[in-house]
């Protein structure tokens, strides 16, 4: 299980997070609450091993493969929607991704031709394409409609044993359908 104990970390002058403890569990979904600059993006950093606390630790983690998707899509916008996915994961076919995503028709079409919404949606195909053990969702469906959420969150759901998503509110993770809820302040 991976277990945050007594963590602190800040930023210049301020305190992010304070003295945090939470374990996670081995399945699920869990919803990280707060509003913005509260520590979701921080907590997140974390769990991926770029930041380091100022105090207590993060365990559980190692041989751990964590998969995220950013608040920023981070895609290549002269490669294609399939180019994009492929890049993490050369050995496998990126179609079903981009097919569960709702994005098979304009797999060959480069970034810069889609959407904003179209584009979110290739960032979480490619991160579902990398697969894990652990998937990181920061705001995962910004620019998305409630129909089109409702509509990938079953193939996101059932890629990864466990997902750790960054939301604002409490009827967000009720639409996530989150097992457990840890609500930063």
């Amino acid at each position: 299980m991976i277990e945050l104990s007594n963590v602190t970390l800040g930023y210049a002058h301020k305190t992010v997070l304070q003295s945090l403890t939470f374990t996670f569990p081995e399945r699920g979904v869990v919803g990280v609450l707060g509003s913005s600059g509260v520590g979701k993006t921080t907590l997140f950093k974390l769990l991926l091993g770029r930041i380091q606390p100022d105090s207590g630790r993060v365990s559980g983690l190692a041989g751990k493969r964590v998969s995220v998707v950013f608040q920023e899509d981070r895609l290549l916008s002269h490669l294609s929607a399939l180019e994009n996915v492929t890049l993490v994961n050369d050995g496998r076919d990126a179609l079903p991704w981009l097919s569960a995503m709702q994005l098979r028709e304009v797999a060959n079409e480069p970034i810069s031709a889609l959407s904003g919404g179209m584009q979110r949606r290739v960032a979480i195909a490619r991160a579902l394409h990398y697969g894990g053990d652990i998937l990181l969702l920061d705001e995962p469906f910004k620019g998305l409609d409630d129909a089109l959420r409702e509509s990938i969150l079953p193939a996101i759901k059932q890629a990864f044993p466990l997902i750790i998503v960054a939301l604002h509110e409490q009827h967000e993770a009720r639409a996530f359908g989150c097992d457990t809820v840890l609500t930063l302040h």
